[in-house]
């Protein structure tokens, strides 16, 4: 029960690994609220779960706004971040349009850093902000330039407001999977092409397997909690030795 009277929200909650955080918060004791895109799956987790839920589009940065502000209210404030919200895009470089990259870059980058600026005001000094990354901000894999980038970005991004927050004692931390077994790669893409997604992605893990957005999320527990009160601008990969070996 590391988070008994605890609040937390949770940004992209209602699938994957955003869902299995909020799931492992609420049963740590936190009081949980989550938004996502999609309304439908949103009004299941909150039947299912009792977790408030708002719908906005972190892309959306008004939207994405109002409903922090929101469940702030209603919530009194946060103990916890988790920006989980985002999308994934692939494009070999000579491919890329201006549209794709700002579809991209919107939701990870431009959505993420407007979104946690926004909870800063509902934030508890001594409080926790973990986003999620990706282990392809610090790879080369081919066809992951605008991904890549934008993960990049929202890793200066923590760093600088991990330096930045020390006088509210809010740390600030990353998260980064490798290959995991959510719904973000198929999303946009016909069986075909997520079967071949999944396979090379998979050829990339020494553990020669996919995570699961549970142990992810073990991970992100474990950043958010006084357990690792002496941790901030860190990246903990979760990624089956990807970067490592």
């Amino acid at each position: 029960m590391r988070f008994s009277g605890k609040t937390v929200l949770v940004l992209g909650g209602n699938s994957g690994i955003g869902l299995a955080a909020a799931r492992a918060f609420q049963d740590e004791g936190a009081r949980v609220a989550i938004t996502g895109r999609d309304a439908a799956t949103l009004r299941r987790v909150s039947e299912e779960t009792g977790m408030r839920s708002l719908r906005a589009d972190i892309a959306d940065v008004a939207a994405s706004r109002a409903a922090v502000t929101e469940l702030a209210r209603e919530l009194d404030g946060f103990d916890v971040l988790f920006v989980n919200a985002g999308i994934v895009g692939f494009g070999a470089v000579p491919e890329v349009t201006e549209a794709f990259w700002d579809q991209v870059h919107a939701v990870n980058l431009r959505g993420a850093f407007f979104a946690t600026q926004a909870a800063l005001p509902h934030l508890r000094d001594g409080g926790s902000i973990v986003l999620t990354s990706s282990v392809a901000a610090s790879s080369a894999f081919p066809g992951s330039v605008v991904y890549s980038a934008s993960k990049a970005g929202l890793n200066a991004v923590a760093h600088v407001l991990a330096a930045e927050l020390l006088p509210r004692r809010i740390r600030v931390n990353l998260v980064s999977p490798g290959p995991t077994e959510t719904e973000i790669f198929r999303r946009g893409n016909t069986p075909e092409q997520a079967a071949a997604i999944r396979g090379h992605l998979l050829a990339a893990v020494p553990m020669k397997r996919m995570g699961t957005s549970e142990e992810v999320a073990n991970a992100v527990l474990f950043l958010a909690s006084d357990e690792a009160s002496f941790i901030t601008g860190a990246d903990l990969n979760v990624d089956g030795g990807v970067l490592a070996l």
